[in-house]
């Protein structure tokens, strides 16, 4: 699954999936925009929009019998009740496979 979350969120969605005994996740610094809409900020007197505002990309993988555990985790640590707040996106993984030793399926994950 993929989330899309506020940055300062970060911590407390990685220790909620820490809780539920997931071991891994990829984290990566992104930019984006929906109903948010972006933000108008001040430089040196002069008024701009931001369109695409700092958000942190989680690409996390689980287990069938996780994965509402994770949801709820997941949904539960970034929610602010505010706009912006993010998504979460679950998709199939066909295949894991851990290069080190080869192991496929659940156990590499």
């Amino acid at each position: 699954m993929e989330a899309i979350i506020k940055p300062f969120k970060l911590d407390e969605v990685k220790e909620a999936l820490q809780d539920l005994g997931v071991q891994g996740m990829t984290v990566i610094e992104a930019k984006g925009y929906g109903r948010q809409k972006g933000q108008t900020e001040l430089y040196r007197g002069a008024e701009y929009v931001v369109d695409f505002l700092p958000k942190i990309k989680i690409e996390v993988v689980v287990a069938d019998d996780q994965l509402d555990r994770a949801l709820e985790a997941i949904s539960g640590a970034a929610r602010t009740g505010r706009i912006g707040d993010g998504k979460i996106f679950v998709s199939e993984v066909i295949e894991v496979v851990r290069i080190r030793t080869g192991e496929t399926g659940t156990v590499a994950i």
